[in-house]
């Protein structure tokens, strides 16, 4: 389907999570799988259906079936990870997970071959070249197109905190970047990425997208790649800023605040709440500061003119949505803190089996 619909837009609630992992051998490094173990035609319960080699062999999707309760979402997203461990370890590999793999060289490992990538490799050349960027995404059915597009532009703000909280890859070609999210740097080179402009209504975003797509700008609309979308196929708003996250655990806390947050702007929505429209280059500064500082971030806010601390809107948000999801989550320590402390402990060697699931 190249294009979406509004009507797609008809379920509140349900959740939905993709993950994109490593696949290494018994050291951590990168390696090239073999198209069968995509093709899951032995993978177990709903594996069977929902695993992809992303751009490189080296990168698979994951995702759980559609849920509709948190803790239905929360205990598929652990039965997922268990499960694709599992799975590759039947092919005689490991799985990692990170924003981007320390030791990945993209030159040495090998794209798929499906006509949508080589289409994409085609069109994008080095930037979708050097690629080897994994993430975490997280749905939110929404139950009316307008509805959709609204909070599509009002989750905005809250999205340079979600990309500094998951922040989980400091390492690039074998060094170290002095980011704490060089992923978001690297994706960001390719076309239609990064923080999204506002949209007035569910009509004018699908005249943006029907126009990708006529004017061969993109192949069809999964390709427009905005850390925040409406999912015009699957009718869901979609966040996609994240690093890919090494621990389930810290999955799960940001798969909660998502959650509450886009539950908390569909009853704003419904009660008739106005919004706000804040500069399109203060997102993108405070996403800056996010993707540069990490755990250490401070936020420009618009609307009055200060700065908060990460520390401060984690709690303001805490009280705010009734959730303490961040909190626990800034607890367990900043990923890219933890694999600098895995570097300095042993080198890559260490790094690297750092990252491999247990």
């Amino acid at each position: 389907m190249k294009l979406g619909s509004a009507t797609n837009f008809n379920t509140l609630g349900t959740l939905g999570i993709e993950e994109e992992y490593f696949l290494v051998d018994s050291s951590g490094k990168p390696t090239n799988a073999p198209d069968s173990l995509s093709m899951a035609s032995n993978a177990p319960g709903f594996l069977k259906n929902n695993i992809d080699h992303e751009l490189f062999k080296f990168i698979l999707e994951c995702r759980i079936p559609t849920m509709s309760t948190l803790n239905d979402a929360h205990d598929a997203l652990f039965e997922m990870r268990a499960k694709i461990n599992s799975y590759v370890q039947d092919y005689g590999l490991k799985l990692a997970a990170s924003g981007l793999h320390p030791l990945a060289l993209w030159q040495e490992l090998d794209h798929i071959e499906s006509p949508r990538y080589v289409s994409q490799l085609d069109r994008i050349q080095y930037p979708q070249k050097r690629n080897t960027t994994a993430g975490l995404h997280i749905h939110f059915g929404v139950d009316d197109a307008e509805k959709a597009i609204w909070m599509v532009n009002q989750s905005r703000p809250y999205l340079p905190l979600l990309l500094a909280l998951s922040s989980n890859s400091p390492y690039w070609n074998g060094f170290d970047t002095g980011l704490q999210s060089a992923r978001a740097v690297i994706f960001e080179s390719l076309p239609n990425t990064g923080m999204p402009t506002e949209f007035s209504s569910m009509s004018d975003y699908l005249h943006f997208e029907r126009l990708m797509v006529e004017m061969n700008s993109v192949q069809d609309r999964g390709a427009l790649w905005h850390d925040v979308r409406p999912h015009t196929k699957n009718g869901t708003v979609e966040i996609r800023i994240m690093d890919a996250q090494t621990q389930p655990e810290r999955s799960g806390h940001l798969l909660e605040y998502v959650y509450y947050l886009l539950s908390d702007l569909s009853e704003r929505y419904d009660d008739g709440e106005s919004g706000v429209s804040p500069r399109f280059e203060i997102l993108c500064e405070n996403k800056w500061r996010a993707l540069r500082y990490g755990y250490d971030s401070t936020f420009i806010n618009w609307e009055n003119s200060n700065q908060i601390s990460i520390m401060d809107m984690i709690e303001s948000e805490c009280q705010r949505l009734g959730t303490y999801s961040l909190r626990n989550l800034y607890d367990l320590g900043s990923g890219s803190s933890y694999q600098r402390s895995q570097y300095d402990q042993g080198g890559f060697g260490t790094l690297c089996r750092g990252l491999i699931f247990q």
